[in-house]
C-alpha cells in the first residue's frame, strides 16, 4: 500500500509510533528482526511527559499499575543517608504524574504489544529490513522473512531499529559522538534488606544507583566497574562486584537475576530525516544513563512524528509539516546529549562533585521551591518546548507558541482530558467570545473552554487566553479571544483540515 508507513523496530519507540498511527487511522506495518518482545528489564524509568502521552491513548493507567512509583531519591554517603530529594513535592501541580515510574522495559513493551493486538495489529517478528530505495512518490523496500524475501511499496519508512540502525546506515547519515572510557555495569538482583526506593550512593571515587524493579524486593543496580576489577577484562559474573555495591549502598545482594557490563556512548545523527525516511529513538540519538532520558526521548520522537505523518498522509496539512519533526526533535536531542554528557563527566571525573556536591550540597539546594520546580521539569521532560518551530506562533501572558500546554486541575477533572482525541483543538480560559465560536464552527476545530481563575495566572495563563493546541498537547498558537486573527492565519497558512 503506497499510503502505508513501514515501522522498522518494535522497541518502545517503534511501538509508540505504531500506537500513534493506529489512533489516527493511518495504515502501517511494524517489523522486528527479533523473535519476540524483549525479555530483560533494560531501560527502567518512565517520566511524567511520557505518561502524559500515554494518557492520550488511554494507556497511562496500565503502566502505572504495572510499575512502582518512585517519588523521592535518597542520597547516601558511605551507606549512611545524608539527603532526600522529594520528587513528588517537586512535581506537584506541574503534571498529573509528579514522580518517576520504575517499570521494566520488557513489561513496558508487553503492555504496548497487547494494546496493539487488542486492535487487531500484530508485530511481524523475525522480519528484517534488508534495503530500501526512494522513488518519486514512495519507498520501495526489500524485507526478509524466515521463509524468503519480498519487495513492497510504502509511503514512508521509519527507523526505530536502535543504535545499529539499518535505516540510518541505508541513508548514509553521520552519527557523531563518542564512547566514555569507563566500563559500566547493570544488574537486577534480590535485596534482602529494607530499601527505601530510588537511591544514589557515593563512597570515595565510586558511586552506584539503585531503584525498585518488578517487586519491592528486587533492585536494579547501575554503576561504574572499579578499574581494579577490569584488568584484563570486566567480570563476566556479578559476584566480584557485590562487595563494591554493598560498601556504597545499604543493601544486601541476594540472588542475581541479570548482569551485564557495557560501554556508554553519546551520539546524535546529523539528520533525522532524508526524503521519505525518518530515524527515531536510539537510531537517531544515544545518551549517557544520566537521568534515564534515552527511552523517554525516543517515545517523544514517536508521538511527535505520528501526528505529523497522519496529517500529511490524510491530506489534512501540507506534507511540508514533516520537516518540523527534525527541526523540533534534533534540537532537543543535541541539547539533551550535551547536558547529560556534562553531568556524567562531572560525576565520574570530579571527586568534589561525588564527595561534596551530590551528597551534601545538592540536597540542600533543592530545598528551594524554584529550583525544585525547574529541576523536575527538566528531568520529567515537561519543560520541552519548540519556540523556534515553524509550527509555533504568538504569545499570550506567559505562554508562547511551542510550549507544552500547562496542566490545570479544574472542576471537571483537568484540562488534559480533551487531549485524548489526539487532534487539533481550541482552548479558551475565560469566556468563549462569538468570534472564536464562529471559528470553531467554520473550521471544525473542537472548542474547549474553562472558567478562568487567579490560580491560572501562576501558570502564565492570562484571562481570556485562546490557544490552538496541537495533537501532542503543545500550543501551536497562543492568542486571546480579543484577537484570534493569529489562529485564523495559522489555519489558513497550513491549510489545516479536521478529520
Amino acid at each position: 500500500m503506497e499510503n502505508e508507513v513501514l515501522i522498522v523496530g518494535a522497541g518502545p519507540t517503534g511501538l509508540a509510533l505504531a500506537i500513534g498511527l493506529e489512533k489516527q487511522g493511518v495504515p502501517f506495518r511494524i517489523i522486528e528482526q527479533n523473535d519476540g518482545p524483549g525479555r530483560t528489564s533494560r531501560a527502567m524509568v518512565v517520566h511524567a511527559r511520557t505518561l502524559e502521552f500515554y494518557r492520550q491513548f488511554g494507556l497511562a493507567h496500565r503502566l502505572t499499575e504495572a510499575g512502582i512509583v518512585e517519588d523521592a531519591v535518597h542520597i547516601y554517603k558511605d551507606r549512611l543517608e545524608v539527603g532526600r530529594i522529594p520528587l513528588g513535592e517537586m512535581g506537584g501541580g506541574i503534571t498529573p504524574y509528579p514522580y518517576l515510574l520504575s517499570l521494566a522495559q520488557d513489561v513496558h513493551e508487553s503492555i504496548l504489544v497487547e494494546y496493539l493486538e487488542s486492535r487487531g495489529i500484530r508485530v511481524e517478528w523475525q522480519t528484517e529490513l534488508i534495503s530500501f530505495e526512494e522513488k518519486e512518490d514512495h519507498i520501495e523496500a526489500v524485507i526478509q522473512y524466515h521463509s524468503g524475501t519480498s519487495r513492497s511499496r510504502y509511503a514512508y519508512v521509519c527507523g526505530c531499529d536502535g543504535a545499529h540502525s539499518t535505516v540510518r546506515h541505508q541513508l548514509d547519515l553521520d552519527f557523531p559522538g563518542g564512547t566514555y572510557s569507563q566500563m559500566f555495569f547493570v544488574a537486577d538482583a534480590e535485596n534482602t534488606q529494607p530499601f527505601k526506593g530510588m537511591s544514589a550512593g557515593f563512597r570515595g571515587s565510586e558511586f552506584n544507583l539503585a531503584l525498585n524493579i518488578r517487586t519491592t524486593g528486587t533492585v536494579r543496580l547501575i554503576g561504574i566497574i572499579p578499574p581494579r576489577l577490569i584488568d584484563p577484562k570486566p567480570p563476566q559474573e556479578f559476584s566480584p562486584l557485590i562487595p563494591h555495591v554493598e560498601s556504597v549502598l545499604p543493601i544486601k545482594v541476594g540472588e542475581v537475576n541479570w548482569y551485564s557490563p557495557y560501554r556508554v556512548h553519546h551520539r546524535v545523527a546529523d539528520k533525522f530525516r532524508k526524503g521519505r525516511a525518518f530515524i527515531l529513538g536510539d537510531a537517531a540519538h544515544i545518551h549517557s544513563p544520566a537521568g534515564g532520558q534515552g527511552m523517554n526521548t525516543g517515545i517523544g520522537d514517536a508521538f511527535n512524528l505520528s501526528w505529523k505523518l497522519a496529517c500529511a498522509i490524510k491530506g489534512r496539512m501540507d506534507p511540508a509539516i514533516l520537516d518540523t519533526y527534525e527541526t523540533e526533535r534534533i534540537a532537543f536531542a543535541r541539547k539533551l546529549v550535551a547536558t547529560t554528557d556534562r553531568i556524567f563527566k562531572e560525576a565520574v571525573n570530579r571527586k568534589r562533585f561525588r564527595n561534596i556536591m551530590m551528597p551534601y550540597i545538592f540536597p540542600r539546594v533543592v530545598q528551594s521551591y524554584k529550583v525544585r520546580r525547574i529541576l523536575f521539569k527538566i528531568i520529567s521532560q515537561t519543560r520541552i518546548r519548540y519556540p523556534d518551530s515553524e509550527l509555533s506562533a504568538g504569545r499570550s501572558g506567559g505562554i508562547r507558541g511551542g510550549d507544552r500546554l500547562p496542566w490545570l486541575p479544574i472542576e471537571e477533572g483537568d484540562n488534559f482530558e480533551p487531549l485524548t482525541s489526539v487532534d487539533w483543538q481550541l482552548h479558551v480560559y475565560g469566556h468563549p467570545a462569538k468570534n472564536i465560536r464562529r471559528l470553531s464552527d467554520r473550521s471544525g476545530l473542537p472548542l474547549h473552554y474553562t472558567r478562568w481563575t487567579r490560580d491560572m495566572r501562576k501558570k502564565g495563563i492570562k484571562r481570556n487566553a485562546a490557544f490552538l493546541v496541537r495533537p501532542d498537547g503543545h500550543v501551536g498558537v497562543a492568542a486571546t479571544t480579543a484577537n484570534i486573527r493569529p489562529i485564523e492565519e495559522y489555519v489558513e497558512r497550513f491549510n489545516l483540515k479536521m478529520r
